[in-house]
């Protein structure tokens, strides 16, 4: 825990210096040059404001699923939730930043109850779309399996893939998406990982990744009641 906790501020002190810096310097030239610039290149000084923001929103969101799974008095607080439900809130939430990215869900028949945080497991899945998708991801499949007594996600895309050497380092806040490092250079992958690890974890699962043909699959599971005691209530 004091491992991934020093992983994540010294990649925090860095990649906070980036959007803050952009912010700072576009909203300094709107204010100084309003009446010089024309509306297209204040148009773009703008959106570039905006989706700084939204990184750094993002940043702040894993952060306090940090501090939520990290005090010792901290419990996470587990209901069976429906985990359909939960996938198509995160595909929704995904889509509303990607437009352009397809999201394919892949779910079993009948309702699978799952006990977890809903709301720590939908941040979860969005990492994984997001990381996805600032992979090179054009086609993204988000699918669900029951497999004994876990419930199984996995988030597969035709991304670049990760580089061999960093699939060991990939949870622990040091794996970073290969050659592209996100919008502006900044990571995205490392801390959203190490994080989503954390909260797998602390629902008392696993979590693991793996290059495919085309792309990288990263499965997460959860455990679930057996069938029999599903069956019985």
């Amino acid at each position: 825990k004091e491992r991934m906790r020093g992983n994540l501020l010294r990649a925090i002190s860095h990649d906070l210096r980036t959007p803050l810096t952009s912010i700072y310097g576009s909203s300094s030239t709107l204010i100084s040059k309003y009446d010089a610039l024309p509306k297209e290149q204040q148009l773009k000084l703008l959106g570039e404001i905006q989706e700084d923001s939204e990184w750094l929103i993002r940043m702040v969101e894993n952060l306090l699923s940090v501090t939520r799974i990290g005090l010792e008095s901290a419990r996470i607080e587990k209901q069976d939730e429906v985990a359909e439900e939960v996938i198509f809130s995160a595909i929704s939430k995904f889509k509303a930043h990607f437009p352009g990215v397809a999201v394919t869900p892949q779910l079993p028949e009948s309702v699978m109850l799952v006990p977890m945080d809903p709301v720590l497991i939908q941040q979860v899945l969005t990492n994984l779309l997001e990381n996805s998708a600032h992979g090179g991801a054009t086609e993204i499949t988000v699918s669900l399996a029951r497999q004994g007594n876990v419930a199984v996600f996995t988030v597969q895309d035709n991304g670049t893939g990760i580089v061999r050497e960093r699939l060991p380092h990939l949870f622990d806040g040091i794996g970073f998406l290969p050659e592209k490092n996100g919008v502006g250079g900044r990571s995205q992958m490392g801390i959203g990982l190490s994080v989503c690890m954390s909260i797998v974890k602390a629902h008392g699962g696993s979590m693991s990744a793996r290059n495919t043909d085309g792309g990288t699959a990263v499965s997460f599971s959860l455990p679930v009641p057996p069938e029999s005691e599903t069956a019985a209530e």
